[in-house]
């Protein structure tokens, strides 16, 4: 089985999500869109690879909004017809974040900027906690998306919609993918100045996120172990 880990920006490593489909027996390939060199002009072109070629697609977080084609139109608007593809076609899909708003966005629903950020370890609510715990999860993110035609929502909190599914595929808004070492290069490449405007402090963050590191990983397996198992049933 082959996994295909879109990474939009250099600074988003697979961390336990890879990690566990690595553990449950699959050959992941990683694609990076926007370079360390391009990152300050993100708007590149990408070729996005054979859907046929992977038994599943994972297109993780980035720091631009998949709302912005002005912004990275090169790429995001090829992305989204790509995810198009493979959803229409059935192929199971794990959207994180960024990648949970382009599956809103492929399948007719839209992404725009919240009324709030939210920024660190949060809790959420879901109906299927079977199926999606309620964390906490590590959030970092300023859009939300709204619920596209036929999806079905399995989690929210008062400020986002949390996660959905769509046949075999899920979106999370949130990153079970987030562990210490992810946070310090989000933190380094632009982050810390986020958090800050946020009101609160990277560095206890930073400190909380190495706290939690066990226990979330735990989560994210479990996570993961219910994404190949009971929704793409790979």
């Amino acid at each position: 089985m082959k996994a295909l880990f879109i990474q939009h920006d250099h600074v988003s490593p697979t961390g336990p999500v890879g990690e566990r489909f690595r553990e449950r027996g699959f050959e992941t390939t990683e694609v990076l869109v926007v370079t360390k060199e391009n990152f300050a002009n993100p708007n590149v072109k990408f070729e996005f690879p054979e859907i046929n070629d992977y038994d599943v697609i994972i297109p993780l977080g980035a720091p631009w909004g998949a709302w912005d084609d002005a912004c990275i139109g090169n790429w995001l608007t090829p992305e989204i017809a790509w995810l198009r593809s493979a959803l229409e076609a059935n192929k199971p899909v794990f959207g994180i974040c960024f990648g949970g708003q382009l599956m809103a966005r492929a399948l007719g629903g839209s992404v725009a900027p919240a009324p709030k950020s939210e920024i660190g370890w949060v809790n959420i609510w879901s109906e299927r906690p079977d199926l999606v715990s309620n964390g906490p999860w590590f959030q970092f993110h300023y859009d939300r998306w709204q619920l596209p035609p036929g999806a079905i929502e399995l989690a929210r909190n008062p400020v986002a919609s949390q996660a959905f599914i769509y046949g075999k595929s899920l979106a999370v808004q949130f990153h079970p993918e987030l562990n210490a070492a992810g946070l310090k290069g989000w933190l380094d490449w632009g982050g810390d100045a986020k958090v800050l405007e946020d009101g609160q402090d990277p560095e206890i963050m930073y400190a909380q996120t190495v706290a939690e590191e066990d226990a979330a990983r735990e989560r994210t397996y479990a996570l993961v172990d219910t994404f190949i198992d009971k929704i793409a049933k790979l």
